[in-house]
């Protein structure tokens, strides 16, 4: 691939914390000339999260190391099609003499059709993916897989590059039909540095000492949303059903769940072993991350979750369902955490038992969930990046130059 430099345009639905490490990197490399386009400012400013049921604003640096712009809305700000509808978004296409757009906000939105028509008009390269690692729906509905299997072969030929963060992604998109040559891996990471930097300055038997929890005991972890598809209840059930002496559940998140797992744990006799710490900010995480032992997400639908590399970072071993196949690129049976059956409870409760009363191997398992992390980085996931570009970039050229020749005409 030549070294020619990229002028590109990131088009975001809103800032988000584990992307904004990702555009500071990109702004800096030497291939690239990076602006971002906003069509909302959720998370940089204070506003109403619908899925944690509370108003948040990220304390960590979101809108610095790049260059950003706020494109208006027009539509409602809800989670539907015309929530998202950012017409000015045609007008900076047109002028801003790009190479390529990335399009982050999802097909689902009126955005992501004015950009894709506005990039075609420019002859610019147009790069979109998904972190879907499956055709399955989040809320379980057949007939959204049927019509995902006829329609996304259609929608991702759309692409000139279409971006994947992980492995399981890149065989969802060529059973679609969608050449390999065509898909690349974006190897989507937490902020190492930062993580690893914060991790080490936490004061592990303060942050337990403020739960409660003793030195011996261990701590088994839920940190994500309290929503019904992150099967919060089954860490709950499991942990209670393992019987394991010494141990405390603490989960991280806010969520419409809280009340009935308050509820559940009191009828199963573990209330006083379990920790709600409600919704903790960024700048916590890794104190709570580093404080615990053994990380679990049992999620139902959990394409490709960013919890599971902070745990990694943190050293906590991570066992998550076999629907979260966006994730076994880093979770390797009996290294660096283990894989069970969705809603297999009696195999969630063998796993923590047989983890927690094994002391010696949960720390060598820690070891080695950090070791995985080292090849997991920013840095891979935007060299990935400027390769996709140089791609798409690549083949909007040769469409052009086929579309312009006297014998197309």
């Amino acid at each position: 691939m030549s070294e020619k430099r990229f002028t590109v345009l990131v088009v975001a639905a809103h800032p988000v914390q584990y992307m904004a490490p990702v555009l500071r990197r990109m702004a800096k490399h030497p291939r690239l000339d990076l602006r971002v386009a906003y069509c909302s400012l959720r998370g940089a400013e204070a506003g109403v999260d619908p899925e944690f049921g509370q108003e948040v604003k990220w304390d960590v640096p979101l809108l610095e190391g790049y260059e950003w712009i706020h494109v208006p809305n027009k539509g409602s700000g809800a989670e539907t099609f015309w929530g998202l509808n950012n017409p000015r978004i045609r007008e900076i296409i047109r002028e801003g003499n790009f190479d390529a757009v990335l399009c982050f906000t999802g097909y689902v939105r009126a955005t992501f059709w004015i950009a894709k028509h506005a990039a075609k008009k420019a002859k610019v390269a147009f790069l979109f993916g998904t972190d879907a690692s499956s055709l399955d729906a989040r809320d379980g509905k057949a007939w959204k897989r049927m019509v995902k299997r006829l329609a996304w072969p259609l929608l991702f030929r759309m692409a000139d590059q279409v971006l994947t963060p992980s492995a399981a992604g890149v065989e969802l998109m060529q059973s679609l039909g969608i050449a390999k040559e065509r898909i690349t891996l974006t190897p989507f990471a937490a902020d190492n540095d930062w993580w690893l930097e914060q991790s080490s300055r936490v004061d592990r038997k303060a942050v337990r000492d403020s739960w409660n929890v003793t030195e011996r005991e261990l701590v088994v972890l839920f940190c994500a949303k309290l929503q019904s598809w992150k099967r919060p209840l089954d860490v709950l059930r499991a942990f209670a059903k393992a019987q394991v002496p010494e141990t405390v559940l603490v989960f991280a998140g806010e969520g419409p769940q809280r009340a009935e797992l308050q509820t559940e744990a009191e009828v199963l006799g573990i209330a006083s072993r379990v920790r709600l710490l409600g919704f903790v900010n960024q700048s916590m995480l890794p104190a709570v991350y580093s404080s615990a032992d053994l990380f679990v997400l049992p999620s139902e639908y959990d394409p490709c979750p960013v919890v599971v590399c902070e745990a990694m970072l943190c050293g906590c071993p991570v066992v998550i369902s076999d629907r979260i196949r966006g994730r076994f690129d880093l979770v390797k049976t009996g290294e660096t955490g283990e894989i069970f059956a969705f809603g297999d409870i009696d195999a969630l409760a063998g796993i923590m038992r047989k983890l927690l009363e094994q002391r010696t191997l949960l720390s060598l398992m820690s070891e080695k969930a950090r070791k995985r992390m080292e090849t997991w980085t920013p840095r891979e996931n935007v060299a990935a990046m400027v390769e996709a570009i140089s791609r798409a970039v690549s083949r909007r050229s040769r469409f052009a130059r086929r579309q312009e020749s006297p014998d197309h005409a």
